[in-house]
């Protein structure tokens, strides 16, 4: 892969919309909770975390409810985790206006899987709008190395649709690498198919990094492929056959990645990655990892690989430590992973889970 920016102010910029997510503790389902923990969360700052806790500057471009104490909660949340943060303050206009998203689900116990339910109605991250950014100030005089984006923002509105556009081509007029994990929802897709295929093509035309599985890139962006079958570790194959048609398609991707996750049980899977980077494979062998909870594991695997490619390490150190992060990731109640130093990721890869004193 290409270089990175390395006069760049900012190792690491996602758009995103900020939430909370509120869970039973002890893996209890939410109709028998009545205490719950809350914690300020998003799929693009989950990914952030990674580079952040271990030291680089990193930004998201957000909006927030003006006044509103969960805003407040939020941009604490995002401080204390060393991240800087750009966006406007939308007035709530009344009781019934803009808020943060809430996110109501419990982590599941054995065999009870995890239940999540959504509530977004009226969230002010759907107003993203690339007019409160100054673009060319944040790629061309700071400098970012790379920009990361979900499927899950560039398809929460048309407004965030158009943002996440306008993002992805200043960070390629500027000379940033661009990150796309597809992240294929429905729900999210509903009366906008052509819309979104022709908008998730666009972007990821232009990526340098592309992460998904095998639905992701068949529904999301046509590729042609086996039967969409999410993230079962024995679709290896198939997998690398359809990234064979994705590279025809996109010539100017220099990385594909997914995970791959079998459930034992909801504190026991089964976890691995895949990498394709230029024309080499990378493989993070399927193994046993222990789940406290599996929200954000996809999103640990995504910033660690960033990040161990922003460190130039070799390409299979690459996959090694994003495996690592993604299953450190899944120790933790929040839904992003909170490493301390590199020693702590590679102890995960290397299955040393002795003290250390």
């Amino acid at each position: 892969m290409s270089q990175f920016k390395s006069d760049a102010k900012y190792a690491m910029v996602a758009p995103s919309s900020m939430g909370v997510r509120i869970c039973p503790p002890s893996g209890q389902p939410v109709q028998s909770g009545d205490l719950f923990m809350m914690q300020a969360t998003s799929a693009e700052t989950n990914v952030l975390s990674i580079p952040s806790y271990l030291g680089m500057k990193t930004k998201v471009l957000t909006a927030f409810v003006k006044g509103s104490p969960i805003a407040d909660y939020i941009k604490r949340n995002l401080r204390s985790r060393g991240m800087e943060y750009d966006g406007p303050e939308v007035e709530q206009g009344g009781p019934w206006g803009y808020r943060h998203q809430f996110n109501i689900g419990d982590s599941g116990y054995g065999s009870r899987g995890p239940r999540v339910w959504n509530d977004r109605a009226g969230e002010v991250g759907r107003t993203l709008d690339a007019k409160n950014y100054d673009l060319d100030k944040l790629f061309g005089e700071d400098g970012v190395s790379v920009l990361h984006m979900s499927g899950l923002i560039a398809a929460l509105s048309p407004e965030t649709t158009k943002f996440c556009l306008e993002l992805a081509r200043a960070a390629h007029r500027y000379g940033t690498s661009v990150s796309f994990d597809l992240n294929y929802r429905a729900s999210f897709w509903i009366g906008r198919e052509d819309e979104l295929r022709a908008s998730f093509t666009e972007i990821a035309s232009i990526a340098d990094v592309l992460v998904g599985n095998e639905e992701d890139f068949q529904l999301a962006l046509g590729v042609k492929g086996p039967e969409a079958g999410g993230k079962d570790i024995a679709k290896i194959d198939s997998f690398k056959a359809m990234i064979g048609e994705a590279k025809k398609q996109f010539p100017n991707v220099k990385v594909f990645a997914t995970t791959l996750r079998q459930v034992v049980n909801v504190n026991t899977h089964i976890w691995g990655a895949i990498m394709l980077a230029g024309d080499e494979w990378h493989i993070a062998e399927p193994r046993e990892i222990h789940v406290l909870d599996r929200i954000g594991g996809g999103d640990g695997f995504v910033g660690g690989m960033l990040y161990a490619m922003l460190k130039d390490w070799e390409p299979e150190k690459w996959v090694q430590f994003g495996w690592a992060t993604g299953a450190l990731a899944t120790t933790f109640l929040t839904d992003y992973a909170q490493p301390s130093d590199e020693d702590m990721v590679w102890s995960v890869w290397k299955g040393n889970a002795r003290v250390k004193r």
